[in-house]
């Protein structure tokens, strides 16, 4: 990207975020933000939780007021996916507002999910990872509320719909606005190289619609491919050539790829009138995937039997697919193409480690600080990122370290490349480098419990084997789980797995103790986890009952975590003050 494209990019986003900033902890006009912000949680215990997280956030003046907060959780039962999500929260808007439905706009962010690969995220929502930036701190909330400021005025009645680990940033001319006024669907598009989409969205657009290549423009797409080969690009037509040196780009070919797209309220009530007819969804349903294939004119039913990306094949999927396309067939998708716009997607630890302390382009867009809301992050952290956290300044962090919603005491040091969670870190430990350590607050046996979950940076938590005997496939901080059980005293057949017993991974292995306490918490798995690296022994204290991280998230103290969190708060705020 140009120097001058990079500009204009960080103007622009600067810009959205002075904005919202504007807008937090006041009344908002009519017209001037969402009417509702709707966010769909994965079940009932975590839509519990980010209700309690937005009223408190609304009481602490971080988001704007007068807008509906609400939170949609799943029904019960089998994955639904973010199109099922989309559905039922459809439905349960249409329940609370009726007609006036017709009127609204509405921002859906899909946020539900256990997030296996950021599990840090996991007991309070991905939507409340907290960013090194506004004051008071940003966590993604207000960030995906900061990048669409400028939509609700130029949105007919419809929808928005988001995903909550996303990040798009865009420039457009001054004296131009995005615009979501056209019948049908209308998708936001961004240049891509090709192994880029191969993992998202791609749109084929009319060839007849010359491009000129602004910095914004309008399109109609003939089709939507999901997650196409580079092969299937080409066949389609998809693929366009960088002839005159496109903004963002420096590929001589290049592929516009999906991010967040608008539904009219028309649109909206067919997918509702769909739900009605369907019943109980018993398959996952792609918000992206299984709608936008179904528009334009080119689109095909073909689609509807391809299950290549399907995570788990239902027998009723494809009879799902093809009444969504017979019911959307014909709806127009608009695309409204952002040449000088970037898309991030902060779903995994590494991806959280690298944009909030290496990526130099994406900290400078947002203006992302290496220190925000915390006590004593001084010159010794360069190069990392402390947020929300109280540190001694004897401490050291090292470069590429993510340290969150935490204590660190006399002497602590915390090596490269890890993440620190929600943790107390008693004096003089130090942190291996890599490492991911995470402390819950759990209800166990009926008292408030503490369990301190471990694991490395790159660490699969997904992968699965079906039995126990067969743990070393397992790898746990590059070492297969089986010889880390040895160094903890532990033997294959004693260790077990909570939920599905033919399903044994990271996630649901019985590894982490609980204790009585934050900071004897920490120490203790710290123990196990140096045990590991240095090939010592460290079992769990005796007569410790142990912990999987599903059984943590099963058993989470929700009042007591939010609790710990405000105290945290106050503490920082108080010496901030008397510094």
């Amino acid at each position: 990207m140009s120097q001058a494209c990079s500009r204009k990019l960080q103007a622009a986003t600067r810009e959205k975020l002075r904005k919202l900033n504007s807008l937090r902890g006041r009344e908002v006009l009519p017209g001037e933000f969402w009417d509702v912000v709707a966010v769909t949680a994965v079940d009932g215990s975590q839509k519990e939780a980010y209700e309690l997280q937005i009223r408190e956030k609304v009481e602490r003046k971080e988001l704007p007021v007068g807008a509906q907060y609400k939170v949609f959780s799943d029904p019960p039962g089998c994955k639904i996916g973010n199109g099922g999500s989309t559905l039922y929260a459809l439905q349960q808007l249409n329940d609370i507002y009726g007609k006036a439905l017709s009127n609204m706009r509405i921002i859906l962010i899909h946020a539900g999910g256990f997030s296996q690969r950021m599990p840090s995220a996991s007991a309070l929502g991905k939507i409340f990872m907290p960013l090194p930036l506004g004051n008071p701190i940003y966590q993604m909330l207000e960030l995906k509320l900061a990048m669409y400021v400028d939509f609700p005025s130029q949105m007919k009645p419809g929808f928005l719909v988001t995903c909550a680990d996303d990040i798009e940033l865009y420039s457009i001319p001054e004296e131009e606005r995005v615009s979501f006024d056209k019948p049908g669907f209308t998708a936001l598009a961004h240049p891509s190289p090709l192994s880029v989409g191969t993992t998202h969205g791609v749109f084929v657009l009319d060839p007849s619609e010359h491009s000129s290549y602004q910095e914004m423009e309008h399109s109609s797409c003939q089709c939507f491919l999901h997650k196409p080969s580079i092969d299937e690009m080409r066949d389609s037509g998809a693929v366009c050539t960088n002839q005159n040196g496109l903004f963002s780009m420096s590929d001589s070919e290049f592929v516009y790829t999906d991010s967040t797209y608008y539904m009219d309220f028309k649109s909206a009530k067919s997918l509702l009138n769909l739900l009605n007819e369907l019943g109980p969804l018993n398959c996952e349903i792609d918000a992206y995937g299984d709608f936008l294939q179904a528009l334009g004119p080119k689109a095909t039913i073909e689609y509807t039997k391809n299950t290549a990306n399907v995570t788990k094949e239902e027998s009723s999927l494809v009879e799902i697919r093809q009444k969504i396309f017979h019911l959307l067939k014909g709806m127009p998708l608009n695309v409204i193409l952002l040449n000088n716009s970037k898309f991030y997607h902060i779903g995994t630890t590494s991806e959280y480690l690298f944009h909030l302390t290496e990526d130099e382009a994406f900290r400078g867009e947002l203006g992302l600080l290496s220190s925000a809301f915390s006590v004593n992050a001084t010159e010794n952290f360069s190069g990392c990122c402390i947020m929300y956290s109280v540190l001694d300044p004897s401490c050291s962090v090292e470069a590429g370290s993510v340290v969150e919603y935490s204590r660190l005491e006399t002497g602590v040091s915390v090596g490269g490349g890890s993440i620190i969670s929600g943790c107390w870190v008693s004096p003089g430990l130090s942190v291996p480098a890599g490492a991911f350590m995470h402390t819950l607050c759990v209800t166990h046996q009926k008292q408030i419990r503490f369990v301190t979950v471990f694991f490395g940076i790159k660490d699969n938590l997904k992968q699965s084997v079906t039995s126990p005997a067969h743990v070393e496939e397992l790898e746990f901080f590059g070492l297969n789980l089986a010889k880390c059980l040895s160094h903890w005293g532990m033997e294959n057949e004693r260790l077990e797995f909570s939920g599905d017993a033919s399903s044994c991974s990271l996630w649901n292995a019985c590894l982490f103790p609980v204790c009585s306490e934050q900071e004897s918490s920490f120490s203790v798995s710290l123990r196990m986890l140096q045990a590991v690296l240095s090939g010592s022994t460290s079992p769990p204290p005796r007569d410790t009952a142990l912990m999987s991280m599903q059984d943590c998230l099963q058993c989470k103290n929700l009042e007591e975590m939010l609790k710990l969190k405000r105290r945290l708060h106050h503490d920082i705020k108080q010496r901030k003050l008397s510094i």
